[in-house]
């Protein structure tokens, strides 16, 4: 999901390694291994995460992962060896292992994720690992109740007794439940969480759901939001044109001010792309958006945000490099690392935004927001907090999930279920977890008192904004 910067300290696996010649005598030199594999000289065998709940195994030219709890282990992803340090899911997404200081240390990275996973060499497997795993109702409730008991961040900010929960729901589970009847019981318990990074499903079934007044950023809502735009707020606009497959807007609007709409960050390059491929979308986008003609006249820059599903928190930190002339910490990234204690985490790792090293827009900015500004719409929000220079954000809360989303298969049916178990921290050590990120100027956002009276209190409020500020 997100594109992961390694530690200062991670040693690079050259792709050049070679095995050199045992005798003196040899008269013949050593045949070079080949890059992959002396790569995976170094990283083969098996590794804890610190957070995560996960094993990795490294064989034979493939990165398995084994998904733990204190009750259950069950194979997870896996992904073959496409180059030295590097393996590919059959999904696409590109995984990198390096080690770090010595050999019983590694890193692990997702193209995509501003973060990277801490790994630990152990000598081998947990002992559910090495049995056949439990099936079945009971056993499929065990592993769900867990998986949140050992990773979810967020119980007691959220009020929520997960003991108690247990004690209620348990009880109602035996070998003859349905998978259906699971699949309700399971949306029953989370339901209360109003968190948008949880979900429970299998096959075609899903139930999330978001926080209450908030409404999920759908397809239908992202695009009746874009004809109103379109037709009220870009009337008279110029140079309006589309990228990245419709999900970035752009315009010149009369004032001398941008308008630069983000519908999500990801679907740049169409369904199941890699993330370069995304990348490159982003930068054939910016690169038309950012000249050097316009930076220089721009009266200000209206970021409209209001309706974004979320994707590459990675695409967020190279737009915020487009922003800014000075280097500066976005914020901090850190995993619950304790299955026993909610109040321990991994050590944060700061995600600085760079400043780009092409033409860049560093005058004042409105950011609009609101309950559909979804997770990578939410963290680069975030990451636009400590720019240099003006920024506002004018609208409603975003939604209040920043974390990836951590993925648990369930040994009943093909079911599985999601759950956030990172936090995203301020300069100051706080999260927007629950509440989201709130605006500084308050404004209605998509009401359909607004649609009906053809206003947008917003956007008119941002411009007065950039207008004082020009």
């Amino acid at each position: 999901m997100r594109m992961a910067t390694a530690a200062a300290t991670a040693l690079t696996l050259t792709a050049g390694a070679v095995l050199t010649a045992g005798a003196a005598t040899a008269v013949t030199p050593a045949k070079p291994a080949p890059a992959a594999a002396t790569a995976e000289s170094h990283t083969r065998g098996l590794w804890r995460v610190d957070g995560y709940g996960a094993v990795w195994s490294i064989r034979n030219g493939v990165l398995q992962e084994y998904e733990t709890t204190s009750v259950s282990c069950l194979k997870g992803d896996s992904a073959k060896r496409t180059g030295p340090g590097r393996y590919t899911t059959k999904d696409g997404a590109v995984l990198t292992v390096r080690t770090t200081h010595g050999r019983d240390r590694a890193t692990l990275r997702m193209d995509g994720s501003v973060g990277h996973q801490e790994l630990r060499r152990v000598a081998e497997l947990p002992a559910a690992c090495t049995r056949p795993a439990p099936q079945g109702p009971v056993a499929a409730f065990d592993v769900f109740w867990q998986s949140f008991e050992e990773n979810y961040p967020f119980f007691a900010a959220k009020g929520i007794d997960w003991h108690a929960v247990r004690d209620r729901y348990r009880p109602k589970v035996h070998a003859d439940t349905t998978r259906e009847e699971l699949f309700t019981l399971f949306s029953e318990m989370v339901d209360p969480l109003e968190d948008a990074h949880v979900g429970v499903g299998y096959g075609d079934r899903f139930f999330g759901r978001v926080r209450s007044g908030t409404v999920m950023p759908t397809p239908e809502l992202d695009a009746r939001v874009k004809k109103f735009v379109l037709a009220r707020d870009l009337k008279g606009a110029e140079h309006v044109r589309d990228f990245a497959d419709g999900r970035i807007t752009y315009a010149d609007l009369p004032g001398g001010q941008g308008y630069l709409r983000i519908s999500g960050f990801s679907g740049y390059a169409g369904d199941g792309a890699p993330y370069r491929a995304e990348l490159a979308e982003l930068d054939r986008a910016l690169g038309t958006v950012f000249t050097e003609e316009r930076t220089r006249r721009l009266k200000g820059l209206v970021i409209d945000l209001r309706i974004n599903g979320g994707g590459s928190d990675a695409l967020g930190i190279h737009l915020a490099g487009r922003l800014t002339d000075t280097g500066y910490v976005a914020y901090s990234k850190r995993a619950r690392n304790d299955p026993a204690d909610p109040t321990r985490h991994t050590r944060p790792q700061p995600v600085r935004v760079t400043p780009a090293d092409a033409p860049r827009y560093t005058g004042p900015v409105a950011v609009l927001t609101g309950g559909s500004t979804v997770s990578a719409g939410e963290t680069f929000t975030q990451a636009l907090i400590d720019r240099p220079g003006s920024t506002v954000r004018v609208g409603q809360h975003t939604q209040g999930v920043f974390s990836d989303t951590l993925p648990r298969r369930l040994p009943f049916g093909g079911m599985g279920t999601w759950l956030p178990n990172e936090e995203f921290l301020t300069r100051s050590g706080t999260t927007f977890d629950g509440p989201g990120i709130p605006p500084h100027l308050t404004e209605p956002v998509f009401t359909e008192e607004e649609f009906e009276k053809n206003r947008d209190s917003a956007f008119d409020r941002a411009l007065k904004f950039l207008a004082s500020e020009s």
